[in-house]
């Protein structure tokens, strides 16, 4: 069952920095993981952990033929009896330097823009790992993730583009401040402590 707060059943380690209403359900894609395995493969054999299979990224759904480059914030999409909607990118943070034995996975995850995403809840429904995500609309079809992540990581100080992505009605509103934090003091915050611990 998808709920506003997550699937039933689920539950998140950390309720200040995860969970919540814009990151109830946690998408990642299959279609990374051999990119990871290609990239570290030392890693798949040495890791205490699973290495790079479905579920290494504590995603709730992964799926394939769907990546960062093909959803746009606020696409909504039924799912199940559920419908969702594109609220965020996943900000990486050290939590994967530990689940994956790798000190930069974090930082690598984030350069890679292989972040996935999350979706809230607009309407909780019954979900079953065979259904289908299904889009029903689209509002920012200029805002793909891929586009989000570019200016958050890539050009963070572009002003033209922090001032839209301040105005995106449907983003979390915790990535709206970010936008308006750098163009009000034309620096970008601190990664260093979410990226390393």
């Amino acid at each position: 069952m998808a709920t506003t707060e997550g699937f039933s059943g689920d539950a998140q380690g950390d309720r200040i920095n995860h969970g919540g209403a814009d990151k109830a359900i946690h998408h990642y894609p299959a279609d990374h993981y051999p990119y990871w395995a290609a990239r570290f493969p030392e890693e798949q054999q040495e890791s205490a952990n699973s290495g790079w299979e479905i579920g290494g990224f504590g995603e709730n759904i992964s799926s394939l033929g769907l990546t960062e480059a093909d959803l746009c914030i606020g696409d909504t999409l039924q799912l199940g009896k559920a419908i969702v909607q594109v609220s965020q990118a996943r900000q990486p943070c050290w939590k994967l330097n530990q689940r994956f034995g790798y000190p930069q996975m974090a930082e690598a995850t984030q350069e890679s823009g292989r972040t996935g995403w999350y979706y809230r809840v607009l309407q909780e429904g019954e979900v079953s790992a065979t259904d289908n995500l299904t889009l029903l609309s689209r509002p920012c079809p200029d805002w793909s993730l891929e586009k989000l992540l570019h200016y958050l990581y890539v050009d963070p100080l572009n002003h033209d583009a922090l001032t839209a992505i301040a105005n995106l009605a449907p983003l979390a509103e915790s990535w709206k401040k970010i936008a308006r934090n750098r163009l009000s003091y034309h620096s970008i915050e601190p990664w260093q402590q979410r990226l390393q611990g």
